[in-house]
């Protein structure tokens, strides 16, 4: 295989990896997209509150999400070595430090969970509805760090059909309990908001169940809960994984900042905004279950030494998610009205938003290659190259950008989103040279 395009082959063993991760993620976008359908039904003040409280909360979380890619490179690395009694070491290592790290950013955040809302939001309709979905959802801060942990490990040893299939039954009881908690319904409360979050923490709890049981029945041999990590296996994984995690940590903190941003220029281009990043999630959910395959069948290669291999994996992937992610982002550019009225009915907020969605949509592809290459570096090991570019790019650039051009120069929502398409392209670029330059192919995890 010399081509950049990928083969046959080699398009069946990136579908065959990436499919059900991208079927849980899709899963998993899906749901933020019902709840989102949901809580409008109860107003634009609680879908601003939710949408607030949801970034906050991945900002709260992000330091324990960051754990997942480094459990997952390193757990394919001992793929890749045949090291098959070993494997699921980097896995009980996760789970440790995911648990020490959630205690005390679970009682930050719980405790000053309504004064943070007050902070972030100016309208005191919508501030207490925020704090009270925050402090319910960073309840489950626990549980998102284990599952992250436990996703790496399947999706790092080619599994990720365990993964699939936990997260869409996770979702499904998520879906029927914020349902039946939000509006009264199958007998349970009628919380409302505090529902929404409540039926999602709760399912967060299942997950973690479901991959315990999974887990001990499956990799006792490969290593699982065999064993205390020592220093030096967690020294390893937090040299791995700490630039991952602050990566993440930054990335969540813009987000919230940028929510914040736009709640300057008005409630209405909040509620928008939520709306925006809600489906650009959504869409970039294909990337990032190329980006999940790619950080293993990268690492595996370098395991195997075998480094040109590795390099033709980032690419081959790359390449076929900028084209997937275009082709599935057609109807943003071509029907956006019709997207929109899914979730507004006002027809000054779907003209608000239009020009936005389309701008997502034709430049989707640009997300697809800073994604991808960035998740086929992290495989590489090279996490820290990955934390610089991300975090420069997004509080160098494009934060003081959005706010430069959105609530002070008065460009508005269209103003920001195209500061966002600029930070896409100047990704893309550098994520490319990076993996050109082929640095990463030297690194030992």
């Amino acid at each position: 295989m010399t081509g950049y395009w990928p083969d046959t082959q080699r398009r069946r063993q990136i579908w065959s990896l990436a499919l059900p991760i991208m079927a849980g993620m899709i899963s998993q976008s899906i749901l933020n997209i019902v709840d989102t359908w949901m809580v409008s039904h109860l107003g634009s003040h609680a879908l601003a509150a939710v949408g607030m409280a949801s970034n906050t909360n991945y900002l709260a979380s992000a330091a324990v999400i960051g754990l997942g890619a480094g459990v997952q490179a390193m757990v394919a690395r001992r793929r890749g070595e045949n090291n098959v009694t070993e494997m699921a070491l980097p896995l009980n290592t996760g789970l440790l430090i995911a648990l020490i790290m959630a205690i005390p950013l679970f009682l930050v955040f719980f405790f000053s969970a309504k004064p943070l809302m007050a902070f972030l939001i100016d309208d005191p309709q919508v501030t207490p509805l925020a704090a009270d979905y925050f402090a319910i959802r960073i309840a489950g801060l626990f549980a998102l760090g284990m599952n992250f942990s436990f996703r790496g490990y399947w999706n790092g040893i080619n599994r990720s059909t365990v993964y699939m299939r936990t997260l869409i039954v996770m979702h499904v009881v998520n879906i029927i309990l914020s349902y039946g908690l939000i509006f009264g319904a199958f007998g349970l409360p009628e919380l409302g908001v505090v529902g929404a979050g409540l039926g999602t923490t709760l399912a967060l709890y299942l997950a973690s169940i479901l991959y315990l049981i999974q887990c001990w029945l499956f990799s006792r041999n490969a290593g699982f809960l065999r064993a205390w990590p020592g220093w030096r296996q967690i020294k390893d994984t937090l040299q791995l994984a700490l630039p991952n995690s602050i990566q993440q940590v930054f990335f969540a903190g813009g987000l919230t900042t940028l929510f914040w941003i736009i709640a300057q220029v008005g409630t209405n281009e909040l509620a928008i905004g939520h709306v925006l990043i809600t489906i650009i999630l959504f869409l970039i959910l294909p990337a990032m279950g190329l980006g999940m395959a790619a950080t293993s069948l990268v690492s595996q290669s370098l395991g195997r030494s075998e480094p040109n291999d590795a390099y033709l994996w980032g690419v081959n992937i790359t390449l076929l998610g900028m084209l997937f992610l275009w082709l599935v982002a057609l109807p943003l550019v071509v029907m956006p009205d019709q997207v929109l009225s899914l979730f507004f009915q006002e027809p000054a907020l779907i003209a608000l938003a239009r020009a936005p969605l389309q701008i997502t949509g034709l430049f989707i592809g640009l997300d697809a290659c800073g994604i991808i290459l960035s998740q086929a570096l992290l495989g590489a090991g090279a996490s820290r190259s990955v934390m610089k570019i991300s975090i420069l790019l997004q509080w160098g650039f494009f934060i003081p950008a959005a706010f430069l051009v959105g609530p002070y120069l008065g460009l508005g929502l269209l103003g920001i989103w195209i500061c966002q398409l600029l930070q896409r392209l100047l990704q893309a670029i550098i994520m490319a040279y990076q993996w050109r330059a082929g640095r990463w192919a030297t690194i030992r995890i």
